[in-house]
């Protein structure tokens, strides 16, 4: 099987699409033409890789967590530092490619959703760059777990839309986004921040960040003369660790780990573990696995996470679950907020609590590793926004942490 490989167009398997109002095929057949024209403009590419490395601070470390590596006894243990971007995550890598492509297609005005903050502290940052207008809609709930995200793209002059409705979530900024983008489609491109959406911007935005994999790979080569083992990534809507996977797809000797958010736990009803315990649907014009009931509505995702709190998963996340290459998983809250402790303790580094449920996983997989296998965690994004809830969960009534 060609992993990866799409039946027909706009399509991982049976997922993906553009399951859309009529009124927006116009404007995605647009961005299809100019993407397409501008994945083969080498001009194109090489600025996009000059921003990365002059701008973003790419290529990350791969870093050789000594530590963490000796707590557990076994194995040895690298984290690809996406944490160490240029406004602290994965995120940016997708932002600096959307925005040249709104520059090619002479928009003047950005949107975005997002959840945890980091996607839209990204866009904000580019289209000010840009000298763009710029609009991020974001969960009431959120803004209440993220607010120095939200003061960072307000001070970046982006204008921050509360979203209400709903669950107050990135489910419902990402309703309101779209509601938006119907309206000025003509003026203004939509940058969705992961591997979501109708086609083509599962594929657009994975192309982007596949950078993390591409720079992985050379970098474990450097470092230990061969491939590793075990890559572990979380998933929310995916495009960190999709962005780490891709150029492994074809490894066979490479075990590829999604982790989801399973909150309170599977069986509480209060989870994000879409391909946990998802069914196949429609969602933000795409098909892929989303959390639904009987009748078919959206069931609620819950996570501490703010970035993992989405009841779908990227079309190419369903295709790889379905056709096993990639193997998913899913920790709880307590779980996560264990790893982060963890980290913080063994290795100094502080982990956005996205990462963090990657980092808990090692807790399931180490004990089955060998003594020489080597494990690389995706560190998605860093901890300073999550701080508000990383007092509030770990510390003691003295406000030491426990």
């Amino acid at each position: 099987m060609q992993i990866s490989m799409k039946n027909r167009t706009g399509y991982f398997g049976d997922y993906g699409g553009q399951f859309i109002p009529e009124i927006l095929k116009p404007a995605l057949r647009e961005l299809e033409t100019a993407y397409t024209k501008l994945k083969k403009d080498q001009h194109f590419q090489q600025r996009f890789r000059n921003e990365l490395r002059d701008y973003a601070g790419r290529p990350t470390p791969l870093y050789y967590a000594e530590n963490l590596t000796h707590h557990y006894g076994r194995g040895k243990i690298y984290l690809k530092r996406e944490d160490l971007n240029h406004t602290g995550a994965h995120k940016i890598n997708n932002a600096i490619g959307q925005i040249l492509i709104a520059q090619a297609m002479q928009k003047t005005r950005i949107i975005a959703e997002t959840g945890a903050g980091q996607h839209g502290v990204a866009t904000a940052t580019v289209a000010a760059r840009a000298g763009l207008e710029c609009c991020i809609y974001m969960g009431a709930e959120d803004m209440q777990r993220q607010f120095p995200n939200v003061q960072r793209m307000r001070l970046l002059g982006a204008r921050v839309r509360s979203v209400d409705s709903g669950t107050a979530t990135l489910k419902d900024a990402t309703n309101e986004a779209l509601r938006d983008w119907l309206v000025n489609v003509g003026t203004t491109h939509y940058i969705i921040g992961s591997v979501v959406g109708p086609h083509p911007f599962p594929t657009i935005v994975r192309d982007f960040q596949k950078i993390i994999g591409e720079e992985t790979y050379r970098q474990i080569f450097e470092k230990e003369q061969r491939l590793p083992d075990y890559i572990i990534a979380c998933v929310g809507g995916g495009s960190n660790a999709i962005g780490i996977f891709t150029p492994f797809l074809k490894e066979p000797s490479v075990n590829l780990i999604g982790v989801e958010a399973a909150g309170k736990g599977l069986d509480s009803g209060k989870h994000a573990a879409t391909l946990g315990r998802g069914s196949v649907g429609i969602f933000h014009g795409m098909k892929t696995y989303i959390l639904q009931n009987k009748d078919g509505q959206i069931q609620l995702p819950y996570s501490l996470s703010a970035g993992l709190d989405y009841p779908g998963v990227g079309p190419e996340h369903s295709f790889l679950y379905d056709s096993k290459r990639v193997d998913y998983h899913s920790v709880t809250d307590a779980e996560a907020l264990s790893a982060v402790r963890q980290l913080c303790r063994l290795e100094g580094i502080i982990p956005a609590l996205e990462s963090a449920h990657a980092l808990a996983f090692l807790n399931y997989l180490m004990p089955q590793t060998a003594q020489n296998d080597i494990i690389v965690v995706n560190l998605s994004g860093r901890g300073d926004k999550d701080m508000s809830t990383y007092i509030n969960h770990l510390c003691q009534p003295q406000g030491e942490l426990s």
